[in-house]
């Protein structure tokens, strides 16, 4: 049997338990938090003088911080990308008699789940003062329009394994960013940062057990898929990022040597998200192989330590590069 109907099989023998999936990793639209919930109030009288707090508390933080904030936020508000490619994974269907289909609600729902984070964050940006909204809005444009290509095809297995690794790699960036706003008082910013990182911790633990799921029906075909994933290398999703006038993918380069500087995101968390993937897949553990699928498994225990050693050789630059997001004047 082709790869590809295997596959289409797998996805739609577990496709009842998604229901059961969205109960357990999503909130209900009523019962979550919304942007409003952490900015001015339009609608009363102390409106700009929250504003004028908002814009003060603002001042204490730094360039490098800024420019992961606005990099976090272009990353999130690029949603639309992220959607389409999740509605075209092989068994996620939302057409015709298809349309209730479990996986395609999952993609609804967890969308509309991220859609509030690109939200708060950027009406928080254009309520700050500290940045160039302009320029932002047109990186955002820019990657909306580049797309994206994470190596994962159509191949839902490819795709649950880079979710999963994703979404905890966010985790990981907004938690840091709310806990350097909290240090320098700012607890506005510290609390949305640090409810957003809450959202991504959900879905990171949902999309882990898509695959530990997936493990149990097809243990050959899902180790394969995870150890292609980490061979070609797990990339973010705003790898295409640029400024203005800028090529496909540099201000992305320059963007993670910023967030490696500050310590926000690093190689060695890339490390430690993978070890944990290990773990609770429980790789030195699974059984019923294919002989190709055993060698995989394999490379993926020993691909921790491997990729430490290179990690510590890892050199970054120490020099600020200059973004047209974020004037420097005044910035520390």
């Amino acid at each position: 049997m082709a790869e590809k109907n295997i596959r289409l099989e797998v996805m739609q023998a577990i496709e009842p338990q998604v229901e059961g999936f969205m109960d357990s990793f999503l909130i209900p639209i009523e019962e979550i938090w919304q942007p409003s919930d952490f900015l001015p109030d339009s609608e009363k009288e102390g409106f700009l003088e929250s504003v004028r707090e908002l814009r003060g508390d603002s001042k204490e933080l730094g360039y490098d911080f800024w420019v992961t904030m606005v990099a976090d936020t272009i990353t999130e508000e690029a949603l639309p990308t992220y959607e389409s490619w999740l509605m075209d994974v092989v068994g996620i269907d939302q057409h015709g008699e298809n349309k209730t289909n479990g996986w395609a609600k999952w993609v609804r729902a967890w969308t509309a789940e991220e859609n509030r984070h690109g939200d708060v964050l950027n009406k928080y940006l254009y309520l700050s003062g500290r940045v160039n909204m302009r320029e932002v809005e047109i990186t955002t444009q820019h990657l909306i329009n580049d797309g994206f290509d994470i190596g994962t095809d159509r191949d839902p297995y490819k795709n649950f394994v880079y979710t999963t690794f994703q979404e905890l790699a966010t985790n990981i960036s907004h938690k840091r960013v709310g806990q350097m706003a909290k240090k320098k008082g700012n607890t506005l910013l510290a609390k949305m940062c640090t409810i957003i990182a809450g959202d991504e911790m959900r879905h990171h633990l949902a999309y882990r057990e898509f695959v530990k799921t997936i493990m149990g029906e097809d243990p050959s075909g899902m180790v394969l898929a995870f150890a292609e994933m980490m061979k070609k290398k797990i990339v973010m999703p705003a790898h295409f990022l640029r400024e203005s006038g800028g090529t496909i993918g540099e201000a992305f380069e320059n963007f993670s040597n910023c967030a490696q500087r500050l310590g926000v995101y690093t190689a060695q968390d890339y490390v430690d998200i993978l070890r944990k993937l290990n773990t609770y897949w429980e790789m030195e553990k699974v059984r019923d192989l294919s002989e190709t699928a055993e060698k995989a498994r394999d490379y993926l225990v020993n691909l921790p330590d491997r990729l430490e050693r290179i990690a510590e050789r890892m050199k970054f630059p120490e020099d600020q590069y200059r973004f047209k997001w974020v004037e420097a004047n005044g910035m520390v």
